[in-house]
């Protein structure tokens, strides 16, 4: 098991959906995974500590745990099965642990609110996680490549953008 942090959640541009970008902690894997606007936005609040008039479905799932008796344990990102992340909640009740089926964004839900631990089977990762672009940086850039920039620099440099006022 890999355990991670929310990096982001993210919204597609071609679609209502939305991207948990789950990273590695003790690396820079990450691992994106689509989910519902209403998902998104129940893992937000909780992130974001945004109060709330009236208890949400994922606040209500971890009250009536708890009022059971139980306390959330972690989360397990376990299975990737036709382009679908199964996962897990993990619930303890008197000592003995319970895995409770669920979707990864309801666990993730549920896991920021109980702040437990998120965890990716790591067959999960290696099959599904990807690593960042390398950020650019100046001094990465050739010799040639660095001699065009300089170039569209000083273009732009002499650009007036008064010239284009009364354009519309």
């Amino acid at each position: 098991m890999i355990e991670v942090v929310i990096d982001s959640i993210r919204i597609s541009l071609i679609s209502q959906h939305r991207i948990v970008m789950l990273r590695d902690i003790d690396g820079e894997r990450r691992l994106p995974i689509w989910i519902g606007p209403c998902e998104a936005e129940a893992i937000t609040i909780e992130l974001q500590d945004v109060e709330i008039a009236r208890p949400v479905t994922h606040d209500l799932l971890k009250n009536v745990i708890e009022e059971l008796g139980g306390t959330v344990s972690h989360i397990l990102i376990n299975e990737l099965r036709d382009q679908v992340f199964y996962a897990g909640l993990f619930v303890d009740v008197q000592g003995e642990m319970t895995e409770i089926d669920c979707r990864p964004s309801d666990a993730i839900a549920v896991a920021v609110r109980a702040k437990v631990p998120i965890f990716v089977d790591e067959q999960v990762i290696d099959e599904a996680g990807i690593m960042p672009e390398p950020e650019v940086n100046e001094e990465e850039i050739s010799g040639e490549e660095s001699e065009k920039l300089d170039a569209f620099k000083d273009f732009v440099d002499t650009l007036d953008f008064d010239d284009f006022e009364g354009d519309e």
